[in-house]
């Protein structure tokens, strides 16, 4: 059964990034965690006063990923999750934890009040930057289930960014897609190639026909190509909004309520 849309009848919903700074403990850490929040609730304001849709917390800066954060980064993303839930109290939430790290990313939604969370892994392997991701659904939604989460949804990415796929040459993104609302995805998340890079509108259309479950475009979404994206459920979008489109800089608000602006429009 496919759950209620966390934005109702809202086509292209959009979901803003909020890449937290890097966290305690990893190799680029150098800031207190006072100020990564602080600074994380500064970029959900923007983003609340130039009307996106919906927010994602993610620690992006937290290079190189592992595929086992320390219990460090979980505390320390389920206080930013929890106090951008304060600020934004009645903005759709989701949190993603890098690298693959979702029961973790479950946890701390339970633990914040969250919505969603976005799923590395969900079905089939891949081998990503930081070695092979195997599928995680079935353990997943088992300990969903045992923390009494099931009202947080989980949207699965599919032939995932920065991954090499040759281990499921033979298996379409549609094929994919479907198989992960066969394992019971709330919704799939289709990328490009690389943080930044478009994803393949051929690829959006045949997804939205293989599945009745949500489906995200997770990279690549910019003023200039948005009108290709329309058809899908909702839009994550970090690179774009940030100064000069660039992730790893801060949000430019200017960028957001200009293209909040434009996708309104196109939405009329």
């Amino acid at each position: 059964m496919q759950r209620p849309g966390l934005f109702g009848r809202l086509k292209a919903a959009v979901v803003g990034m909020v890449h937290v700074g890097a966290l305690p403990g990893t190799p680029r850490s150098s800031l207190p965690l006072t100020q990564i929040i602080d600074q994380a609730c500064q970029e959900a304001e923007a983003y609340k006063d130039a009307g996106v849709d919906a927010l994602m917390v993610e620690n992006m800066h937290d290079v190189p990923y592992t595929v086992c954060p320390g219990l460090e980064v979980t505390a320390a993303m389920a206080v930013l999750g929890a106090t951008l839930r304060q600020s934004c109290p009645r903005v759709p939430l989701g949190v993603q934890v890098l690298c693959a790290a979702n029961q973790q990313a479950i946890a701390i939604a339970l633990a914040a009040g969250l919505d969603f969370i976005r799923a590395e892994g969900f079905v089939f392997s891949h081998v990503a930057d930081e070695g092979i991701i195997n599928a995680c659904a079935g353990d997943l939604l088992r300990y969903r289930k045992h923390i009494g989460a099931d009202n947080i949804q989980i949207f699965a990415d599919i032939k995932k960014k920065h991954s090499a796929h040759a281990l499921t040459a033979d298996v379409s993104v549609a094929q994919t897609a479907a198989a992960a609302q066969l394992f019971l995805a709330d919704g799939v998340v289709l990328t490009g190639t690389a943080t930044g890079h478009p994803a393949d509108p051929q690829q959006l259309r045949e997804v939205k026909q293989a599945v009745k479950i949500p489906v995200l475009v997770g990279s690549g979404v910019t003023l200039e190509n948005v009108r290709n994206y329309l058809d899908a459920d909702a839009l994550i979008i970090g690179s774009y909004f940030k100064k000069e489109g660039y992730w790893a800089n801060a949000v430019d608000p200017d960028r957001v309520k200009k293209f909040m602006e434009h996708i309104s429009k196109l939405r009329e």
